[in-house]
């Protein structure tokens, strides 16, 4: 009897211990203060121009090294946090002008198109203070830089209940887009985040984005290409933290400069969060 209620007692404490195993996890960033964290990031993009007969086609590559410096972090997590970049190598080729390109780590002076490229590394370009969601809650651009498809950000917003496999939550966004001497509006925009899988300690997200805001000018809807983007993220959540960032964008639009126009914008941004060596 003894040895009976023994085993019953044991197997209860695993079923226990079985269950707190599979409970879902809460996705939270963990930052350190005076802590660096690098991130390898290509960026490719091809963008294909059609006016009546005439047709260009623009390539870039691009391939840096993302750094984020925590400079402090308060007693409810909520970390600030500086971006910089540490080096560069940068490519353009025009079906019509030929191939450029610069690496920071070359020697002499930079190109005079990259010039303001080269004298922003290694500083500081902006500082932020996000929460352990990762929302952000304040922000102060240091440098002028361009805007990004998805941002200069090593976060992303994370879910406020545990992640299981489903698990949606969706951000809201207003991106400003103008055509040059031409109209500007704002454009509500919309990322939806779904956990699509909790496996050996690594949540695996998509994310997609929806245009609220209905454009009926083609000129608007161009501009506007490289900011509707797709892709996956992996994120770590034992350390806390990005490892990996995928996102990609195909789109066309049709008569933006004219019923003989068109243009499509293909690209792809990878991050991958450098470990220490």
């Amino acid at each position: 009897m003894m040895r009976s209620v023994g085993f019953l007692v044991a197997a209860v404490m695993l079923a226990c211990a079985a269950a707190v195993g599979d409970e879902a996890p809460l996705l939270r960033y963990r930052f350190t203060p005076g802590e660096r964290i690098a991130m390898d990031v290509g960026h490719r993009a091809v963008t294909e121009t059609t006016i009546g007969a005439a047709r260009q086609t623009v390539e870039t590559a691009t391939d840096s090294t993302k750094i984020w410096t925590i400079v402090a972090v308060d007693d409810d997590g909520r970390a600030t946090i500086e971006h910089s970049v540490g080096d560069v190598t940068m490519t353009s080729r025009t079906s019509d002008k030929g191939e450029t390109r610069w690496s920071s780590r070359d020697p002499g002076p930079a190109p005079p198109d990259y010039e303001a490229v080269r004298q922003s590394l290694g500083v500081p370009l902006s500082r932020v203070v996000v929460d352990p969601t990762g929302r952000v809650l304040e922000r102060r651009d240091l440098r002028p830089t361009s805007p990004s498809n998805t941002g200069d950000l090593m976060v992303v917003p994370l879910p406020d209940e545990p992640a299981t496999v489903g698990t949606e939550w969706t951000v809201p966004q207003e991106v400003v887009v103008e055509v040059p001497n031409g109209p500007r509006r704002a454009v509500k925009t919309r990322l939806r985040y779904r956990v699509e899988s909790v496996r050996d300690g690594v949540a695996t997200i998509r994310v997609d984005t929806t245009v609220l805001t209905p454009i009926d000018d083609p000129r608007l809807e161009a501009r506007l290409l490289e900011r509707i983007w797709d892709g996956e993220i992996e994120f770590d959540v034992a350390r806390g933290r990005l490892l990996r960032r995928s996102t990609g964008v195909d789109r066309r639009v049709v008569g933006f400069s004219g019923p003989e126009s068109s243009v499509r914008y293909k690209a792809s941004l990878e991050e991958r969060l450098q470990e220490r060596r």
